[in-house]
């Protein structure tokens, strides 16, 4: 059955991933040598080769089960990205004021995990739907809480108590992103005694 696995993939195949995010922009050139840009999207999607990566037979044999149980591109499954899996810098501890997630009306008590990246004066909010069990912090009105749960599945917070209206909910997470395998083969080569390489294993990012 198509699904999602809440499953990783193993960080062995991970190391050696290439990718990143994509965005899909129309550009049209006017009779004027002007350009009209388009966003087709309204966000991001992630793509990542993790081919190319040498690693133990066992290794590769677990990857190669991974494949399996997956069915191919059947179904989804979590990927770490090296680069982007918490929600502050690399170098930087996971703290519980990292993202705003909302504001209080008196009435909510579920939030959406979410990452805000910002550049100059423009900020993208990316929601956040895979966060990693037992690493989520969140704070109300600046203040640390533990009278919260948290929806691995699909990154919604439920407060136990009604932040009142204007008060501030902000988290710190590390977190997956959601993918599956974007063939249905696995390309794989022996290069050595107990050593193989994968020559080809494209992801790519789905809604989770």
């Amino acid at each position: 059955m198509t699904g999602f696995h809440e499953i990783r993939l193993p960080l062995a195949a991970s190391m050696g991933a290439v990718g990143g995010p994509e965005r899909q922009t129309e550009i049209v050139r006017l009779a004027s040598g002007a350009e009209s840009r388009n966003a087709r999207w309204s966000g991001s999607r992630r793509r990542w080769d993790v081919g190319g990566t040498v690693m133990r037979l066992d290794a590769a044999h677990d990857l190669l089960a991974f494949f399996e149980a997956r069915g191919g591109r059947l179904n989804g499954f979590r990927f770490r990205d090296p680069v982007d899996w918490k929600s502050c810098a690399p170098g930087v501890a996971i703290a519980a004021a990292d993202q705003g997630i909302g504001t209080g009306d008196g009435v909510a008590t579920n939030f959406q995990l979410a990452k805000h990246y910002t550049s100059g004066a423009e900020t993208f909010a990316r929601v956040i739907r895979k966060p990693v069990e037992g690493t989520v912090l969140i704070a109300v009105d600046g203040e640390p809480t533990t009278a919260f749960s948290v929806d691995l599945t699909t990154g919604v917070v439920t407060l136990e108590n009604t932040p009142a209206e204007g008060v501030a909910v902000s988290a710190g997470f590390e977190f997956d992103t959601p993918v599956r395998f974007d063939l249905d083969r696995l390309d794989m080569a022996l290069v050595g005694h107990g050593a193989a390489r994968i020559v080809r294993a494209p992801l790519v990012e789905v809604a989770g």
